[in-house]
């Protein structure tokens, strides 16, 4: 029988744009209904952690964490990982690991995006241009949009794109 996962993140998913606090959710269980939440950018830095208290030993709960960082991160891309402690030694287990994209490090203050449909023919300096009145502003796009943009250079008619605000 397939049984639930010991942590399941719902949100943020993979890739999502997020601000600050971070805001996490989901369905976990822990030693002693015990497990924690942490942000990391994309240095390794820890920049926020909290416990959290769901279930419990062999019983699964809700759980919903806020994660303050209190000042915009130092890099766009980061981490979010909720995991458990091992009862025998303490130790970090169950490790589950969202990567994130911090909206407060493109735009501060963050509220938000709105979304572009890529037309034949834009860039994103074109793109950013139309958007924030500064076509150098189009790193913004790019990061916050790495999921899906390999390459800055190469676009393509129908994507949608985020666009942070």
């Amino acid at each position: 029988m397939a049984g639930f996962p010991i942590i399941s993140v719902r949100q943020p998913q993979p890739f999502d744009l997020v601000d600050d606090p971070v805001e996490a959710c989901g369905v976990g269980t822990g030693f002693e209904a015990v497990f924690a939440a942490r942000v990391r950018d994309a240095n390794g830095n820890e920049l926020a952690q909290v416990p959290i208290h769901a279930g419990g030993t062999g019983i699964w709960g809700n759980f919903h964490a806020a994660l303050p960082l209190g000042a915009a991160p130092p890099t766009p891309q980061g981490v979010l990982e909720v995991y458990g402690f091992s009862g025998a030694d303490g130790s970090e287990i169950n490790k589950v690991v969202v990567p994130i994209t911090f909206g407060r490090a493109l735009v501060d203050p963050y509220h938000g995006f709105a979304q572009h449909e890529v037309l034949s023919g834009e860039s994103l300096s074109a793109i950013a241009q139309h958007w924030y009145g500064d076509a150098s502003l189009w790193p913004r796009l790019y990061e916050a949009n790495r999921n899906q943009i390999a390459d800055p250079d190469l676009i393509f008619p129908g994507q949608v794109l985020r666009v942070p605000q």
